[in-house]
């Protein structure tokens, strides 16, 4: 298995369950659930496809939509929920959602680089990798997208685009480099939304 191959699969294993844990705090059925987890996991990927102008590979590989059916199932054997906080204090949520993100902005990292693109293309596809699916799921469910509601989320997925596309460029692209970053990335992440690190705002003037 490649380094694409896995990194994407952690991601989108991490996304389906942050998906999940999204529908059932949200009191949705099983289709809106299947729905929650669907876009969580695979929604950033086929914006990714369709910026880079390939074929989306969720639909064209058995694996994706494979592992969202796997985790739904396993999830609701074993009835995985959150507690009666909101999500972005639920730990589970926030763990699952910092492991997708910046699996999924390596991942996008790495697609941007195999078409040619420059280094505004890979940070775009990445931060599309990154948050897209949670974009798409937040709008179907009429909620304010999650990236632009918690530190440094999206922020998180950028920077990590952008130090693997150094690491590309010097040569660093074996497994264990991309695991380094993978750790750095959710550390990163679990360490912005413990300090509630966020950008600094413009406010308009009286």
């Amino acid at each position: 298995m490649t380094a694409l191959l896995l990194t994407e699969y952690i991601g989108i294993a991490s996304a389906a369950l942050s998906g999940y844990l999204y529908g059932v705090k949200k009191e949705c059925d099983l289709l809106g659930i299947f729905l929650a987890s669907f876009l969580t996991a695979l929604g950033g990927g086929m914006v990714r496809d369709i910026l880079v102008g390939r074929d989306l590979y969720s639909f064209t590989h058995y694996m994706p939509v494979s592992i969202v059916l796997f985790v739904i199932i396993i999830s609701w054997i074993f009835k995985i929920q959150t507690k009666r906080e909101s999500l972005d204090k639920s730990i589970a949520f926030v763990i699952t959602d910092a492991i997708d993100v910046v699996s999924f902005s390596i991942v996008g990292a790495m697609v941007a680089l195999d078409y040619g693109f420059n280094i505004f293309g890979v940070l775009i596809i990445a931060l599309a990798n990154g948050v897209g699916g949670g974009i798409l799921r937040d709008i179907l469910y009429n909620e304010i997208p999650w990236f632009m509601k918690t530190g440094f989320y999206g922020t998180v997925s950028i920077v990590v685009g952008f130090i693997y596309f150094l690491m590309h460029n010097m040569g660093f692209t074996s497994m264990f480099w991309i695991m380094v970053l993978f750790i750095f990335g959710v550390i990163f992440r679990m360490i912005a939304y413990k300090k509630n690190w966020r950008l600094p705002k413009f406010e308009e003037r009286s």
